[in-house]
């Protein structure tokens, strides 16, 4: 099921023969960097159900990202409603992205981070969304910065899904960009 499509990228729900790729981009030490886990192949097989289940349900998800011009999965961008963030209000729409090494720094996520942000606020309707990343994870948040959101220091928070066993992945930075923000880059 394509979701999107962008000049270089399919954004598409997940299928089977996605799953050996989906594990590694879960699983993989520099792609996870910034998380305290790491997912079994069974474990990642069971995200993507879920994943996969609702994006089939919603419309929208963490999408497979996919090279036009040759189908590989190069990772995931899209939408998402996050839940056991305190800070966050119920009904919180969060976009994240999560690539494979060696397709960073081509634009990829900024591209079709923008297209699933035009999806937002004008096909679903969506007043804001939002993106949080660790203190540290430049990368992340330079593309924040680049789609036009703004960093909410008084958003920011520690994560409660980090254990005290990784203190360094504890402290998040939340950026948010409204509707009407977005419609006035529009023009």
């Amino acid at each position: 099921m394509t979701l999107l499509k962008t000049e270089r990228l399919i954004l598409r729900n997940w299928c089977e023969e996605d799953r050996p790729f989906f594990h590694r981009i879960n699983s993989d030490d520099e792609i996870m960097e910034y998380f305290p886990f790491r997912r079994s192949r069974r474990e990642a097989d069971a995200i993507m159900e879920r994943i996969r289940d609702g994006i089939a349900q919603n419309g929208f998800g963490f999408a497979a990202a996919v090279l036009k011009e040759t189908g590989q999965p190069i990772g995931f961008v899209g939408l998402h409603r996050p839940s056991g963030l305190a800070n966050l209000p119920e009904g919180t729409i969060e976009i994240g992205w999560r690539l494979a090494p060696e397709f960073w720094g081509k634009g990829y996520v900024t591209e079709a981070a923008r297209a699933w942000l035009a999806f937002g606020f004008e096909k679903l309707g969506f007043e804001e969304i939002v993106s949080f990343a660790v203190v540290d994870n430049e990368r992340s948040t330079a593309v924040m910065r680049r789609i036009g959101m703004h960093h909410d220091p008084n958003g920011d928070f520690d994560h409660p899904g980090v254990p005290d066993s990784h203190p360094h992945l504890k402290s998040h930075v939340l950026y948010r960009l409204r509707r009407s923000d977005w419609r006035a880059t529009q023009k």
